[in-house]
């Protein structure tokens, strides 16, 4: 019997196969977002797509404003890319509608937006990483994969695996790598819903976190405006810092032309000065030692 996963092999890229994996991992991507990361033009990327949603590899939506207009096209992973991703990783097959729940999820949820800001950060750190040869996101994970038992214990230590419960969900994490310069983050990603009590509150259970797993890393708080991040900064101010902690403002970067890899990221206590992420590596304690990639 023809085998279609098999069939499909073949006509795949080391690109293609990347993208599927985003998908797979982390729900939804726009057209642009693809673009920024993984081509060298979004005319060129817009005719790879094509042909990956005419294999039946990535299915596609495309939400209306409510202004009037819809917005680019956002892709998520269908059934045979669901497959071929499972296959490759030599994980079980995923239901046989994975991919109609997947798309069904984010083209009617809430969260949408959320997602594809907490994307699009990762996004940007792999784009500004092609015109930067030393720069590289080496680890990418979503909120889902950072609560899987073990992910950030030691190996050989099956006590802490056991006791490894955060009282946290980072909205993701990651694992910049520029030189020989190594910077594990989680990302907070902030639209401005949550009062800043709940986001300094979320600072204790990352304490608790990293108490278990004897490392700490900064937390970066990705902030929708400059203002929200001043009055962010203000209420760190008159705490103990009780994690590593750097603010930044998504409308700060955007004006100055700046991504999330570069001098945007602001220290609670500092003299005001903005550090790249390289630079947050004097807040990294301790560090796993891994070196996968995921770009």
């Amino acid at each position: 019997m023809d085998d279609p996963v098999l069939r499909v092999q073949s006509q795949l890229t080391g690109r293609d196969r990347v993208l599927l994996g985003w998908l797979y991992d982390h729900g939804v991507l726009t057209s642009f977002q693809i673009a920024h990361a993984l081509f060298p033009s979004l005319d060129f990327c817009q005719r790879r797509l094509r042909t990956l949603y005419r294999l039946r590899l990535v299915a596609r939506f495309r939400p209306q404003r409510a202004d009037g207009g819809s917005y680019p096209y956002h892709y998520v992973i269908d059934q045979l890319g669901a497959e071929v991703v499972a296959a490759g990783r030599d994980e079980r097959p995923p239901r046989r509608d994975h991919a109609r729940s997947e798309r069904r999820r984010w083209t009617s949820s809430r969260t949408l937006e959320h997602r594809l800001g907490v994307n699009g950060f990762f996004t940007d750190l792999v784009g500004y990483a092609h015109t930067h040869a030393d720069a590289r996101l080496g680890e990418w994970l979503s909120e889902a994969a950072c609560q899987r038992l073990g992910v950030f214990t030691r190996p050989g230590d099956p006590a802490l695996v056991r006791a490894y419960q955060p009282r946290v969900r980072p909205d993701g994490y990651g694992r910049w790598v520029s030189g020989h310069t190594v910077v594990p983050f989680f990302v907070e990603y902030d639209t401005g819903g949550e009062s800043l009590s709940v986001l300094v509150g979320k600072l204790v259970g990352y304490r608790e976190w990293f108490a278990t797993l004897g490392r700490g890393w900064p937390v970066l708080f990705w902030l929708h405006s400059a203002a929200r991040e001043r009055n962010l900064r203000r209420v760190l101010a008159e705490m103990p810092l009780v994690v590593p902690v750097a603010t930044g403002a998504r409308d700060h970067a955007t004006s100055a032309g700046l991504c999330p890899a570069e001098a945007v990221w602001a220290v609670p206590g500092g003299d005001g000065r903005r550090s790249t992420l390289a630079e947050l590596s004097v807040w990294v304690v301790d560090d796993r030692d891994r070196t996968g990639e995921a770009a």
